[in-house]
């Protein structure tokens, strides 16, 4: 069969375009360090505002998801990422650092709504035995954006060794990428037009109430399964304020940190779309995949993290800035693959919680409310961590944080894996779907 664009792998691929050109895109300026400015604090608590917003409406946009479908939830979603990075421009010429912090704050609200649409849709649209596949795609899509961000910085700014802010060009350059990624979600289709090869539609719920709606994502707060993963979900961005102002906005150049961020982002493609086909193994069952790649990432993550130790004993915060620079040569390749190590992990995590949330269920409703959930939980994370990070918080205080509860997650995710079934909850008969632990 040919090409079609209701199909589940174009709507998916056309998700990871879309996010290439928005959240890719800003995933490039904020790994600069307080979104490429050298007053950090600003972006700090623009980041702070973002994500205090993010967990407030990424927990109620699984029913605007669910109300309004994924082409206008994620257009709205993307408009808030183009007013984020026009703030930036603005600030360069008005040093208005209210208004950049309430962009931010509209960013969260937005990105809820984006991220959550997008979470639907990658979980429900593949197959059971293609999600991790899925996953693997849009994940190296959107991470090609950040790719391709971190260049535009790197080609802008290789002249510049100084500590400066970025330049104007920079951010247009950025902004009209944003745009394309804004008008191409008027492309994507309703989900009740997404079919499979075969002719089967995408499973969605009609939509019931805004009040039952309500009702449904607040009983996601009791719910065993979701419960379990929130030490999971909390951890899964509380080390990028780590990664990106501590590490990379701190103890490197402007540029070398944009070159770092090709390689970072670079990592994280590989790590997601190669973990993803481990997942999707189909040699045995689903249990003992989920095992094996708890056993994978958590053997990862405490390699790199125990390697990151080592590392921040060589600066603190009381330090002037080292400002680093690649052309150092051999004492640049450590740091540089500490970070590099330091994406590929967070691809992996994030790509093993989706492929968990997507082992739940096949019901793009249903993956929305999850979707939301993990986002709310995240973004608490999230904001959280850049305030600790924005307060002058000891960088190595702020590494032992981020190792625990990367570290307290394990056990959440081992008794979950523990109980995955070969086939989602809602394809086993209705007799056997039973919400008891040993039925799941």
């Amino acid at each position: 069969m040919g090409f079609r664009w209701t199909s589940p792998l174009a709507q998916v691929l056309a998700v990871g375009v879309i996010c290439f050109c928005c959240p890719g895109m800003f995933n490039a300026l904020n790994s600069l360090g307080g979104g490429g400015q050298v007053d950090s604090k600003v972006g700090q608590n623009a980041n702070v505002a973002l994500y205090t917003c993010f967990a407030i409406f990424g927990l109620l946009s699984g029913a605007i998801h669910n109300k309004l479908g994924p082409k206008w939830t994620i257009f709205i979603g993307c408009l808030s990422y183009v007013l984020y990075v026009g703030s930036l421009l603005c600030y360069n010429h008005t040093q208005a650092g209210a208004f950049t912090i309430a962009s931010g704050g509209i960013l969260g609200v937005g990105a809820g709504m984006l991220w959550t649409a997008q979470g639907a849709m990658m979980m429900a649209y593949p197959r059971e035995q293609d999600k991790g596949k899925f996953i693997g795609y849009f994940w190296a899509i959107f991470n090609m954006g950040a790719v391709l961000g971190s260049v535009i910085a790197l080609a802008i700014n290789f002249n510049v060794t100084e500590v400066q802010s970025l330049g104007d060009s920079t951010y247009i350059v950025f902004l009209v990428i944003m745009g394309v990624g804004t008008l191409t979600a008027l492309s994507l289709a309703p989900a009740s037009s997404v079919t499979h090869s075969n002719g089967d539609h995408i499973k969605v719920q009609e939509f019931p109430t805004w009040i039952g709606e309500i009702k449904a994502i607040l009983k996601l707060f009791s719910e065993w399964k979701m419960v379990v993963l929130i030490p999971m979900f909390l951890s899964s961005n509380w080390f990028y304020s780590y990664h990106f102002s501590t590490v990379n906005g701190r103890y490197f150049s402007i540029r070398t940190q944009s070159l770092n961020n090709i390689l970072y982002w670079a990592s994280q493609i590989g790590g997601s779309y190669s973990f993803a086909r481990v997942l999707d193994y189909q040699g045995v069952n689903r249990r003992t995949r989920a095992l094996w790649g708890l056993s994978i990432i958590s053997t990862a993550f405490i390699a790199t993290w125990v390697g990151g130790i080592f590392f921040q004993r060589t600066y603190t915060i009381d330090m002037p800035k080292p400002n680093h620079d690649f052309k150092e040569g051999a004492s640049y390749v450590g740091p540089l693959f500490l970070y590099m190590f330091y994406g590929l992990n967070d691809a992996a995590w994030q790509t093993y919680i989706y492929w968990m949330m997507g082992a739940m269920s096949n019901d793009a409703t249903v993956l929305s409310r999850y979707a939301g959930f993990y986002k709310c939980i995240q973004s608490c994370g999230a904001a959280i961590s850049w305030r600790i990070n924005a307060v002058r918080t000891p960088f190595m205080t702020e590494l032992i944080i981020c190792f625990a509860l990367l570290g307290l997650s394990v056990p959440g995710a081992l008794f979950l894996a523990s109980r995955i079934q070969d086939h989602s909850d809602e394809d086993i008969e209705p007799e056997k779907n039973s919400q008891d632990l040993e039925k799941f």
